[in-house]
């Protein structure tokens, strides 16, 4: 199943480092507003070297190609939407599936003294 979610990025968030145990890691998020009578704002996130591939700039019009993943911790859930694949209204298409990093959770559990989610 090929998802897709199309729309206007809106902003653009800080990048994210860390280390895990399989190494550095890099995430931007960026929030993307949905066209319609009712338009809904999505937190999209690109990894590793996708974000050098393809940078997202706020005010573009893109279609992104997304992974959707949910996690429990402590019987809280938390999803992300993740792309692999962003097109530009220019045309431009960057596929990142293949070099997606695994995920940086894996360390343990979370680290905040108050079981915040590290993200």
């Amino acid at each position: 199943m090929d998802l897709k979610i199309t729309g206007e990025v809106t902003s653009v968030l800080e990048e994210e480092t860390g280390k895990g145990r399989n190494g550095t890691w890099r995430k931007q998020s960026f929030i993307l507003k949905t066209p319609g009578d009712y338009p809904k704002e999505v937190c999209v996130i690109q990894w590793g070297d996708s974000i050098d591939k393809f940078p997202v700039k706020s005010g573009e019009t893109i279609t992104a190609h997304i992974d959707i993943q949910s996690r429990e911790y402590n019987g809280r859930w938390y999803t992300d939407v993740k792309a692999w694949k962003i097109e530009g209204t220019g045309g431009a298409a960057k596929s990142t599936k293949d070099d997606e990093p695994p995920l940086p959770e894996d360390s343990g559990g979370f680290q905040g003294e108050d079981d915040s989610p590290p993200f």
